[in-house]
């Protein structure tokens, strides 16, 4: 047997018998089919992670967007007397840095009627500049206009809210609260009919069915509650880090004043999120690994198959770490080639996500998403570029190890076993 030759890694000769071996012969179709399927479940596998986890990044950034763009980051309350003084609140809280805006806000519930239907609802009494310092709502007005919103006497709706009702811009609507003037025979509710001055769409169905904006002046008189309000609601600049400006405002709110943060009032809804999140990157993450497993299953039949053709190369002075690189590069073609595919096919499925969503909308004639219970209008999709950067980088490891035990079994193999019965 002639001495074996030193040549470098990964030589021209080694990746070219990894592409001859790729392209297997007709009487090694079934090599091939086992090859074609791992790469089909790295690609889907990687595909199907991409666009998942952009789902779940785009319905959390959504809610998480509309939610604090709605409500508010951080809430003021008076504690054990009415909030009268609130105007010195408000301008104590605004000259803290990073407060954007401070919002004095009446908050009550109401029953909605029209001539076609009844429906709950929540009034909000706000002022002309606090209802136009919430862009959400301020760049989703679709009929009517905020101008003039303290001068009259109307109120503000969501779209959803104004199909059930059945009204149009300057119909009226009829509300009726619960606590309302006191009388020998006991409180009496509440009721007052109002025109509909402006109809605005959130996409977000919760808050378009029932949230309703009323003058702040008309809400104290319709709620009893002449010249105070219930909360102050505060805008910040930065609400990825409201506990830094907690300090500093409840020192400038003074005693009296409670303040509680975004955190709290919706901890447990993205605390699920994220759960959530994280145990669907781990299921699916095993479609990568099971892809990667058909890598070593097609490789151990490979090198099975090529048993003569090692022992011929070993003969020839192939290198022990020659043989293992060529396969090593044979598997690890199937997975670097896979996984990219994935990535192209999961950037372009999440780009056309909802176009998708309309398509099998119309082939199966069922809503996939129905807004009433998912609570949004359109299939988000955020594509996180560290997040897509970490599912690749999984997926290439994952093909590179399952090749490895392959390769080191062909370069173990003993040359004259494999010839001895040719």
């Amino acid at each position: 047997m002639p001495a074996t030759v030193n040549t470098r890694a990964f030589a021209p000769f080694e990746w070219m018998l990894a592409r001859r071996y790729l392209r297997a012969r007709r009487k090694e179709g079934f090599i091939s089919v086992i090859a074609g399927f791992s790469f089909a479940g790295i690609m889907l596998g990687v595909a199907t992670l991409i666009i998942v986890m952009a789902v779940m990044n785009g319905f959390r950034n959504e809610l998480f967007d509309k939610i604090l763009g709605f409500n508010g980051h951080i809430w003021v309350h008076k504690i054990g007397e009415p909030f009268e003084d609130y105007a010195d609140a408000v301008k104590r809280v605004s000259a803290v840095p990073g407060v954007k805006v401070a919002l004095p806000l009446i908050e009550g519930q109401a029953m909605v009627q029209s001539t076609a239907q009844s429906l709950g609802g929540f009034v909000r009494g706000i002022t002309e500049d606090g209802i136009k310092a919430l862009p959400l709502v301020a760049d989703n007005v679709r009929f009517g206009t905020l101008d003039g919103f303290d001068s009259q006497e109307g109120v503000a709706i969501g779209m959803r809210m104004a199909n059930a009702l059945r009204v149009n811009l300057g119909d009226g609507i009829t509300l009726i609260a619960p606590r309302g003037a006191q009388t020998p025979f006991g409180t009496t509710p509440r009721i007052k009919r109002y025109p509909v001055t402006a109809i605005f769409e959130l996409g977000m169905s919760e808050y378009d069915k029932t949230m309703i904006f009323m003058p702040l002046p008309e809400a104290q008189r319709y709620f009893s509650r002449p010249g105070q309000v219930d909360v102050l609601e505060v805008m910040i600049e930065r609400p990825d880090r409201v506990l830094e400006i907690m300090g500093p405002m409840q020192r400038a709110a003074g005693d009296g004043l409670h303040l509680t943060d975004w955190r709290k009032r919706n901890e447990t809804f993205f605390t699920v999120l994220e759960v959530e999140r994280n145990v669907m990157f781990i299921i699916l993450s095993l479609i990568v690994l099971v892809a990667a497993l058909n890598i070593i299953s097609g490789l151990m039949m490979l090198v099975k198959d090529k048993g003569r053709d090692i022992a011929i190369l070993r003969t020839m002075g192939a290198t022990k770490g020659a043989i293992m690189r060529v396969f090593l590069i044979t598997g690890a073609s199937i997975g670097v080639v896979g996984t990219l595919a994935g990535l192209v096919l999961g950037i372009v499925f999440c780009s056309r996500i909802d176009e998708m969503r309309q398509l099998l909308q119309r082939l199966t004639g069922t809503t996939l998403m129905d807004p009433t219970v998912y609570y949004l209008t359109r299939l988000p999709a955020d594509i996180d570029a560290h997040e897509t950067g970490a599912i690749v980088l999984m997926a290439l490891v994952l093909s590179v190890l399952a090749t490895l035990y392959p390769s080191w079994r062909a370069s173990r193999l003993d040359p004259v076993e494999a010839l001895r019965y040719e």
